[in-house]
């Protein structure tokens, strides 16, 4: 279990670095560069495409949290699990699911067994979507009492490092952040708190 839990953390990290490539900060000044990294990132978490995600990424960082944000059920901005299958039925396509199975047939020609394939490959993916949607989505941008900084409308917390880089390689603990500062990576949002000593929310 614990070789899954892992397996699902760097699943996480694989979309988090096509993320800062999505942005241009792996690379900064390399568009070609950062796609093909992002491209093969996604592909190999979990079969998705770099170049159907990456205009959907750039809707969300022009409207968060509002309709028009592919990220965001606007019809359900608190609740979970309405939002997480309105968020997966959003990015799933059928072209994912073509690719993930010539991926899993090439792993068994080359000697992999299905059980291996879906314990080491699948399920972290399917966690690591978990992970990424309710530490990099759903809590940053979900509507409570307390009214949202500013247009972003993405809150922060006060979690510490270690949790912060667990949880989703900074995206949570630091998500107003990186709305201020999208070409920011994520190694560096902490930085940009303790450089400008934006107020976060709970």
């Amino acid at each position: 279990m614990a070789i899954i839990m892992l397996q699902t953390w760097l699943s996480t990290g694989l979309f988090i670095i096509a993320h800062d490539c999505m942005h241009g900060s792996l690379a900064p000044g390399r568009r070609r560069l950062n796609t093909m990294i992002g491209t093969i990132c996604l592909a190999a978490y979990a079969g998705l495409s770099y170049r159907i995600l990456y205009p959907k990424h750039k809707a969300h960082h022009r409207a968060p949290g509002t309709s028009a944000d592919p990220d965001f059920n606007a019809a359900e901005p608190r609740r979970a699990w309405p939002w997480f299958v309105c968020f997966f039925m959003n990015y799933y396509t059928h072209g994912q699911i073509v690719r993930i199975t010539a991926a899993a047939i090439v792993y068994m020609l080359f000697g992999a067994s299905l059980v291996n394939i879906a314990a080491f490959w699948a399920v972290p993916a399917l966690f690591a979507l978990a992970q990424l949607f309710v530490f990099g989505t759903y809590l940053p941008h979900r509507h409570g009492e307390a009214a949202f900084a500013d247009r972003h409308h993405a809150r922060s917390n006060d979690w510490p490092a270690l949790a912060s880089l667990l949880t989703c390689f900074h995206f949570g603990a630091y998500h107003h952040e990186h709305h201020l500062s999208p070409g920011t990576p994520w190694w560096r949002l902490p930085y940009i708190r303790a450089a400008s000593k934006v107020p976060h929310r709970q």
